[in-house]
């Protein structure tokens, strides 16, 4: 019997590129020039998708491919797939939450650490000669025992909030309703109010059409001159132009990002800015984790194609 045949979005590490074709007939949709005359060609072949996070599978992707079983998302976020065509088809989604989770809320923590010490800056005064020509780098501000405020307290948010507490910090949290897990932590409902009383502000919720722009210039604004925001969900979380016309204006103190609009090609204004710390969308970019999320994405496929369970199911 044939390998079931699957259409691969983007490209994954060597080490998961060599079990995916081994497993599958894989077809390499990034590497077409002509992706939608290709689509056309094999998509009536294709039974199920191996995509990224960021580049999902829109509705003509999927009608394209008209006897689709599955989608299988390397990363947490799927709100790039979309979830209405798949459930009128039947399609099922999966996702690899949970390998990703610990490396995200390290790169968070890292971030804020980074961006509140003015690491980047202070290295650059070593390197430079400031430090012997001009003396101590300007100070910065302290991380320990202040405010911290988690909008969207799921498996990344909670694994934020139990490192923010190695650093006695005070913590709130928002979201739909209040956690039974969250001990210690503060609830608050409203994200402005939430931005208000906190100095630093992580975003860690899933992104979705009613959490487009939850982040806009009233919680900015609530934040406020002295306060960091940091994202390590997803740019559409946040309304990009309010937080770069607070950053720009001083009315933000600082941000710390991982994600964009248009990544990798963001918004020029992020590069004139020397309060914001810029990520390459890397919070999970550890080896170990990578490995684990290639092999949840198979897992998963290999799965629905052997008429077992889904081990991390979306739909």
């Amino acid at each position: 019997m044939s390998n079931p045949e699957i259409l691969q979005v983007g490209p994954y590490p060597q080490w998961d590129e060599e079990p995916l074709n081994a497993a599958f007939a894989v077809h390499r949709y990034f590497d077409m020039a002509d992706k939608p005359a290709f689509l056309a060609k094999i998509g009536p072949s294709i039974r199920g998708i191996a995509t990224r996070g960021e580049l999902g599978a829109n509705r003509a992707m999927i009608e394209a491919c008209p006897h689709l079983e599955i989608i299988s998302v390397y990363g947490v976020g799927y709100d790039a797939v979309d979830l209405v065509a798949c459930q009128e088809k039947g399609i099922r989604v999966t996702n690899t939450p949970d390998v990703l989770t610990n490396d995200v809320a390290d790169l968070g923590v890292a971030m804020m650490l980074c961006q509140s010490r003015g690491m980047i800056g202070a290295e650059g005064w070593v390197k430079d000669g400031s430090w012997s020509a001009k003396g101590l780098y300007p100070l910065k501000r302290r991380v320990w025992g202040r405010r911290a405020g988690i909008l969207g307290l799921g498996r990344i948010g909670f694994e934020v909030a139990k490192r923010l507490k190695g650093f006695d910090m005070e913590i709130s949290y928002s979201d739909v309703g209040v956690k039974s897990y969250a001990e210690g932590m503060s609830f608050v409902s409203d994200p402005v109010e939430l931005a208000r009383d906190v100095d630093f502000l992580f975003v860690t919720l899933a992104a979705s059409a009613e959490t487009r722009h939850i982040v806009g210039r009233d919680v900015i604004a609530a934040l406020g001159p002295e306060g960091m925001l940091i994202n390590i969900s997803r740019a559409s979380n946040i309304d990009e132009e309010a937080l770069l016309d607070a950053l720009e204006s001083g009315a933000l103190g600082s941000a710390a990002l991982d994600v964009f609009e248009g990544e990798p090609k963001l918004n020029s204004r992020f590069l004139a800015l020397d309060n914001v710390l810029l990520q390459p969308h890397h919070a999970s970019g550890t080896i170990e984790t990578r490995k684990a999320m290639g092999k949840l994405v198979r897992d998963n496929l290999e799965a629905h194609f052997s008429g077992a369970p889904l081990l991390t199911p979306v739909l």
